[in-house]
């Protein structure tokens, strides 16, 4: 997943700030390799194209978590390793940002009545957490780099999912918190 947001923007610098204080500070899981991997994970997703990077094999965006797993399986069949551990990585990447920041969005495909939503019988939690452990498995990557994090980064994203939930839930307060006109006019005065 290449970004398309230069490394040394500010966006990056809140992303990385905010996601080590919530995984150092507030869940107190001093694991430098995941609170890194999130923030990129955020601050590729600013894009919204990043969403629905993945597409079938007719050029078209796959959007539904429901679609990424068939997509999953039809890579799987075509013997095509390396895109079927993308797709795997994709499915635990959305899944993890959708139930981290986007909680009520997941509540209402359950729960409105939404019968229509090709999600509506997908567990996001439980969806993701496979996803990241079949990544994992495929061992593909020798080294922790942006393009193949190491396959044990995926057996922690999987194996602590709900964890990197609530680290996404935290991030998400401290932004929403940001935004209050409160605290911008205290950080005014104390950075003038």
């Amino acid at each position: 997943m290449e970004s398309r947001i230069p490394d040394h923007h500010p966006l990056r610098q809140l992303f990385g700030t905010l996601a080590e204080k919530a995984f150092t500070e507030k869940l107190g899981w001093a694991d430098f390799n995941v609170s890194e991997y999130v923030s990129k994970l955020l601050v590729d997703f600013t894009h919204t194209d990043q969403l629905n990077r993945i597409k079938n094999a007719r050029g078209e965006r796959v959007e539904a978590v429901v679609e990424l797993l068939y997509e999953s399986e039809v890579t799987h069949e075509a013997g095509s390793f390396e895109r079927e551990r993308e797709v795997h990585r994709h499915i635990g990447d959305f899944t993890l940002f959708m139930a981290g920041l986007f909680p009520e969005y997941l509540k209402r495909i359950r729960t409105a009545g939404l019968i229509y939503h090709k999600d509506f019988l997908v567990d996001y939690i439980k969806t993701g957490k496979r996803s990241y452990r079949i990544a994992a498995e495929f061992g593909l990557a020798p080294s922790s780099t942006d393009a193949h994090p190491a396959p044990l980064l995926f057996r922690k994203l999987s194996e602590n999912f709900e964890l990197c939930v609530v680290g996404l839930g935290f991030i998400r307060g401290d932004l929403e918190r940001m935004q209050d006109e409160g605290y911008r006019k205290a950080r005014r005065l104390l950075l003038n």
